[in-house]
């Protein structure tokens, strides 16, 4: 069985009508199955009023649904986080009789121009995920595997449980695993996926795992509970920054950003922008309100939840060494 994780972008509800809906808050969690092939769709219950959400749920996401109604603000912005995130599989959906010509020349250049545009068929969309899902398979050969915690909970009985998608490697049945930020480790006690237990969880799959050894008020939305020894944690960082160009101005010192990576959304304050010729291009330097956690070489998202219509500043190297 393998999983695949898909976001749904730009009407609320939308996957009420594709799949059984499970955990929800901020953002909703909505399950659909056939047989062996499963499907999790993911959105964004509190956004626009909140960017936080939004990044979540494209953090989330293997694939992108874009239902496009009008083209406004908060579109420009979806198009934008989803530019920033790297997310290259999607979909477009046009409604209120948009046209693909209309969204072009606003999509050009960013990973939105690759999506599929289909029409706003609900079984038609569902059969087609559910086809690209049976075309996973779960991989549980890897040594080592990362999961972000993005939901947690004491259930009677069985103790901590945590919510997530494995996003490298495997998570296997009485692996030891570090949870960071922090020097404890956990063990994992179960796994189960879609309501059935199983020994390990592979790359993409969205799971729930009771841990031993951690209680859930030593948890946070965020938590990396990872075997992979390569994995960072810092609370500072010089980091090479790429601004989209629909930014109004330079970034300066004392401005408090957010850098989200995997399912963390982290405040940092710049100590110093160092910029040649364009400041689309600089270097920061950035002091962390709270621990970051996370691969070496990777990219983040930098946005600015204080700013008006666009909230979403660019993508930020996060550093090798």
């Amino acid at each position: 069985m393998a999983n695949l994780n898909v976001a749904i972008l730009g009407a609320a509800d939308y996957g009420k009508d594709l799949g059984k809906k499970g955990t929800a808050s901020d953002i909703s969690f909505y399950n659909l199955k056939k047989g062996e092939d499963t499907v999790t769709l993911i959105e964004p219950t509190r956004y626009p009023e909140r960017l936080a959400p939004l990044f979540y749920t494209v953090s989330l996401a293997q694939k992108a649904l874009l239902i496009v109604d009008q083209i406004d603000a908060t579109f420009g912005e979806c198009v934008i986080m989803l530019d920033c995130a790297g997310l290259r599989n999607g979909t477009v959906v046009l409604r209120n009789y948009l046209s693909r010509d209309q969204l072009m020349p606003l999509i050009k250049g960013t990973v939105v121009e690759g999506y599929q545009f289909v029409e706003d068929d609900k079984n038609a969309i569902r059969e087609s995920l559910l086809e690209e899902a049976s075309k996973l398979k779960s991989d549980c050969s890897a040594e080592v595997g990362t999961l972000p915690v993005d939901h947690f909970f004491s259930v009677r009985g069985v103790g901590t449980v945590v919510l997530g998608c494995v996003t490298e490697g495997v998570i296997r049945k009485h692996d030891q695993l570090r949870v960071l930020p922090g020097d404890k480790t956990a063990q994992v006690r179960s796994i189960q996926k879609h309501d059935e237990d199983f020994d390990c969880a592979g790359a993409g799959d969205r799971t729930g795992i009771a841990l031993k050894g951690i209680d859930v008020e030593e948890l946070d939305r965020g938590t990396i509970l990872t075997s992979d020894e390569s994995v960072k944690a810092v609370s500072s960082l010089s980091s090479r920054v790429k601004v989209v160009k629909y930014w109004p101005s330079p970034l300066k010192e004392g401005m408090v950003l957010h850098i989200g990576y995997w399912m963390q959304f982290v405040p940092a304050r710049i100590e110093s922008v160092k910029a040649e010729g364009d400041w689309h291009q600089a270097e920061l330097t950035l002091k962390l309100d709270k621990t970051l956690v996370y691969r070496p070489g990777a990219k983040g998202v930098l946005t600015y939840p204080e700013g008006g219509k666009l909230r979403v500043i660019g993508s930020i190297d996060l550093p090798e060494a």
